[in-house]
Order: C-alpha cells, then structure tokens, then sequence
C-alpha cells in the first residue's frame, strides 16, 4: 500500500471531524427526547429524601450535563477542523510563493456588479457571478477572497475584467491591468471597485499589499 501524503492525511482528519461534528447533533436531540420521559418516569419523591446531599442528584446520566458535554464536543471539533483547515493552507501555499486575489467594493448606484474575471499571465484563475447575498456583504463592507495560490518569484501581469451595470443601466465592461515583481514573501491584491463622485463613473483600483 502507498503511504499517504501529509495533505493526504489532513484531508482524512478533516473528514474525520466531519464525521464527529455530524455524531455530535443527534447526541443533542437524543438528549432533549429523553429529558420529558425521564421526569415523567421518575417516581414521586417522599419528603424524607430530600435531605439527601445535593451531589447525588447530579448522576453522569443527567440530561444537562450530557447537553454541556456534546455541545464541549462540538466546539472542540470546530476548532479543530479550523486548525486543520489554516494548517493545509500553510503547507500547499506556502508564503514563499503565495498569491491572494480579494475583491471589495465601496459603490453606490453607478455600478452594480455582475461578474469579475482575473486572468494571472494570461492564464485564468478566477471568474466568479455574484449573487445579491453576496453584493449586500460587498456593499457592507466584506471583502471577498477570489483567488489563493502559487507563483514563482519574478515579474508578473494581473488582469481584472468587470462586468454589470453602469450609469443609467447602461452594460459596463472595464478591465484593469496591474505588474508586480514576486519576491519571496507573500502577495496580496485587492480589487477595488469605487465610484468617482467627480466624474459620476465607476472606478477600478489595484492595491498590492505585503
């Protein structure tokens, strides 16, 4: 048999906590089923037992404590599945040669967007047709990760096409060109869509970030 690769092996403990995350819901519902029954099975309780020490109504057994344990269960698996997620990133994108393309948008009604495209030295690396979810997020103040991988170092040439709607629902297409030089520390660019009060017209920046 092939030994598995790291990114291998990650991938299977990812679906692991998958796998716990999604044994962990119907503990939760088992556990509120069973609480009705359990106080109506419960016989009557004499007076003369209630001086019985608190501690030995809270048995393992107890519904809530059961709740508080799943409930621990599943925020451990969350940030483990988190953990994993950052960790296999690091490994197949190292900073070395680590490229991130982000989108954000501060506009008001000169351009509604469509649709962005980037091509990375001529070559296709993200198209993405946003949904109305998504622009409200862009218009809050969200910014979107379109692109994550890995270039070379030297000189490189980004090109951003946009596509929706300009002023006075006119079809809008602009693309933008950016050159940058790869060094051996990470690269972020952040697509930038405006609008220009002075001359009424949606604009399109490229800021690098180390």
């Amino acid at each position: 048999m092939m030994p598995m690769t790291f990114p291998q092996a990650l991938r299977k403990a990812l679906a692991a906590a998958g796998c716990l995350l999604a044994l962990a819901a119907p503990l939760t519902s088992w556990s509120q089923a069973t609480a009705p029954e359990a106080a109506a099975s419960a016989p009557a309780v004499d007076p003369a037992a209630a001086a019985v020490p608190a501690t030995a109504a809270s048995a393992p057994s107890d519904p809530v404590a059961l709740d508080a344990r799943v409930e621990s269960l599943k925020s451990d698996v969350i940030q483990l599945n988190r953990d994993l997620l950052l960790l296999e990133e690091e490994l197949l994108f190292p900073a070395s040669t680590q490229v991130a393309v982000f989108v954000s948008s501060d506009v008001g009604d000169l351009f509604l967007l469509d649709s962005v495209q980037v091509l990375l030295d001529g070559k296709e690396v993200g198209n993405h047709l946003y949904t109305e979810r998504e622009l409200v997020a862009l218009r809050r103040g969200g910014v979107q990760r379109l692109y994550l991988g890995n270039l070379r170092s030297g000189e490189h040439t980004l090109v951003a096409i946009f596509v929706g709607k300009g002023p006075h629902e006119r079809d809008y297409r602009r693309g933008t060109t950016l050159k940058f030089e790869k060094g051996s520390e990470p690269k972020y660019v952040e697509l930038q869509i405006k609008d220009s009060a002075r001359t009424l017209q949606p604009v399109f920046d490229v800021k690098v970030w180390q």
